[in-house]
Formats: C-alpha cells, structure tokens, sequence
C-alpha cells in the first residue's frame, strides 16, 4: 500500500512540474508587471468609424485589461458596449475566445 501511494505521489508531482512549465502558475497580476514595458500598441485606422488600436494579447489579459491598460484607468463605456465595439472591429473573433500571441483591433476611449 506505501508503494501505491508513493507511486502516486510521484505522478503527482510530475504532473505539477509539468503544469508549472508549461501554462505557468504565476498569477496575471504579476505577469502583467512584467508585461507593461513589452505591450506593442499602434494606432490604427479601421473599417468602422470606432477609433482603435491595434494590441498583441500576452499570457492572463482579456479584452477589459487590455483596453483598461491602454487608458490607465477604469473603462468610461459598459462592458457590453466594449464587447459591441470589439466585434465591430473584429467581426470574426468573440471577445471571450482571443488567442495568445494574436493581434487584435480594440476600441480606444482615450478620446
């Protein structure tokens, strides 16, 4: 019995080190510090007459935490009106469903 749970417990750790190195367990606050510097933003020109930028998604953002960082404070628009401009701007893509290392048009309120 001692060997069945020392067997298990070795799977288990193994599994967490393979876990850890692979999708990482840091949480997005402290990813995000070490991010800040690396956001690439242009401002772009869209089909749509929103104005936008143009931001590649880093590992623990979401589409909020990206266009609250482009302003440096809260959203001044709901967040359904953010997911609305979203689609408009990126109308094949949820806004639920955005891909690591892809690069997206978000809506710009900084204006």
């Amino acid at each position: 019995m001692k060997q069945l749970f020392g067997f298990l417990f070795a799977i288990l750790i193994v599994y967490v080190i393979y876990f850890d190195l692979t999708v990482g367990t840091l949480p997005a606050a402290f990813t995000q510090q070490r991010v800040d510097a690396k956001i690439e933003t242009t401002t772009v020109k869209s089909k749509t007459d929103i104005p936008s930028f143009e931001a590649k998604v880093k590992p623990g953002e979401t589409v909020i935490s990206i266009v609250e960082h482009k302003l440096k404070k809260p959203l001044p628009v709901s967040i359904t009106d953010l997911i609305n401009d979203f689609q408009k701007l990126n109308p094949s893509q949820s806004p639920e469903k955005i891909q690591i290392g892809s690069t997206y048009h978000f809506p710009d309120y900084s204006k």
